[in-house]
């Protein structure tokens, strides 16, 4: 199965939240936790829809992606700013996410151009 780096990277993220959730107290873990969770998993249907749609909807797809990071990214800043995880796992996260964030933008850019 050929998989886009970007649905790839994705997958790494959501398996990285699993494991920070894990590390989460029962209260933390029902609440916020569970939130970013269902964001991560939005965002890689999105990606997924994005890479089948036809290219004239593909750039509708592209943009919710982008909205999407953007809450997730914002949530894991409370993580930090909570201290609900490890910053060096934190920062790992964040990192891929940003990676996401310039796939994203290229693949946006690259389907706007055509």
């Amino acid at each position: 199965m050929d998989i886009f780096p970007i649905v790839n990277k994705g997958y790494e993220v959501y398996k990285s939240f699993i494991v920070l959730n894990g590390r989460l107290s029962k209260k933390m873990r029902y609440s916020v936790g569970i939130s970013v969770e269902n964001n991560v998993l939005e965002l890689l249907d999105l990606l997924i829809m994005a890479k089948n749609a036809p290219k004239p909807m593909r750039v509708g797809y592209l943009i919710q992606c982008s909205s999407l990071l953007e809450i997730i990214i914002l949530k894991l800043r409370l993580f930090l700013e909570l201290k609900l995880a490890s910053e060096v796992n934190i920062f790992k996260i964040q990192r891929d996410l940003a990676e996401i964030g310039r796939m994203l933008g290229g693949w946006l850019k690259a389907t706007k151009s055509t």
